[in-house]
């Protein structure tokens, strides 16, 4: 009896709820990231295919029947459009038939990602071999010599989202989940808009300057940093403004376990599974690391798409932050505050 009730000391109910939260969220980590990246395969990858009008078709059906449907074909004009639809990414790839020869050219961009440059390589190797035809490839966004496997923006994105979500569950742990009014509520926005600026200029110099791991503008790697900095953190506010503390394991479960491995980093979103390729782009991991790609390698294009989803997590984490320190306000509720803290 008394080691019964030392134990129901030891372990209170919420810290029994905690441990089987944690324990949840350990599953979902292993089961995200096997199911996302156990068994990586191109699946209707948007692809151009230029040839003669007489072959464009053929070629463009005949690429479309292939086993498991890599590619999704569509018939392009000439080369320079080939090259523009690359570079604005609405394509990854594409194959330039020459009927006055044998050898073909594939158009790439491995600073999209290097795995799947690779792959559609393979492929399209496959499919010219019986042809008794040559690929020629040509890399028309190359990922930098420092940058492996196009890796550097990926890990660049997750440091900025670890940096958002950490400092939010600082300011938790060390003054309250729930902030105890609208003023408190706005301090621990600014000071995150505050981290954001310098995190987002550090992670940039970091990659850019001092690794050469990337290139492009650190001025808008800088500004794409403070927004994902900002937008993890203000979810994490308002999670745990709405939850309390459970707020930040729902935070992880958002950024880290649903987040990272549908971001296309370690493999670029059309080599998913449907489900990480669906989400992917709506959360801030897939955003920033499409942004960060597209600054680095693509010429700014394509941003916009990436910045809104961003932009849209910012906002509604500042507002469900504000509102529900402002109804906590109204209803003189206490906050899941650590003994001792100061109650204002």
């Amino acid at each position: 009896m008394k080691l019964a009730a030392e134990v129901r000391n030891a372990v209170t109910p919420r810290a029994a709820l905690l441990v089987v939260g944690v324990l949840a969220l350990q599953l979902l980590f292993i089961a995200s990231y096997v199911g996302a990246l156990h068994d990586p395969k191109p699946t209707d990858v948007p692809f151009g295919v230029v040839a003669p009008e007489a072959a464009a078709a053929g070629a463009a059906d005949r690429l479309a029947k292939l086993p498991g449907d890599p590619l999704d074909p569509r018939v392009l004009t000439d080369r320079e459009e080939a090259r523009r639809q690359i570079m604005d990414r609405e394509i990854d790839g594409a194959l330039i038939i020459d009927p006055r020869g044998t050898t073909d050219t594939l158009l790439v961009a491995s600073g999209g990602g290097t795995v799947l440059a690779n792959a559609l390589g393979t492929i399209v190797t496959e499919v010219e071999k019986p042809q008794n035809r040559t690929v020629r490839t040509v890399d028309v966004a190359p990922a930098s010599p420092q940058d492996f496997d196009g890796l550097s923006a990926f890990y660049l994105v997750v440091g900025w989202c670890v940096g958002g979500y950490l400092l939010a569950s600082i300011l938790a742990i060390s003054a309250g989940s729930r902030p105890a009014n609208p003023q408190r509520a706005v301090i621990r926005l600014a000071v995150l808009a505050l981290s954001a600026l310098l995190g987002g200029l550090g992670g940039a110099v970091i990659v850019g300057p001092v690794l050469g791991a990337l290139p492009g503008s650190v001025a808008a790697l800088w500004g794409l940093g403070t927004l994902v900095v900002f937008a993890v953190g203000a979810v994490t506010l308002a999670l745990q403004a709405v939850f309390g503390i459970v707020g930040i394991g729902l935070a992880v479960l958002l950024i880290v376990i649903a987040g990272n491995p549908s971001a296309g980093g370690a493999f670029p979103a059309p080599m998913l599974p449907d489900f990480w390729r669906a989400i992917g782009p709506a959360l801030p991991p897939g955003a920033g690391t499409w942004a960060a790609r597209s600054i680095a390698y693509f010429k700014g294009n394509a941003l916009s798409g990436a910045m809104q989803v961003l932009a849209i997590w910012a906002v509604l984490g500042t507002v469900v932050t504000l509102v529900m320190s402002a109804v906590r306000r109204r209803t003189g509720r206490e906050d899941d505050r650590p003994a001792g803290a100061d109650p204002s």
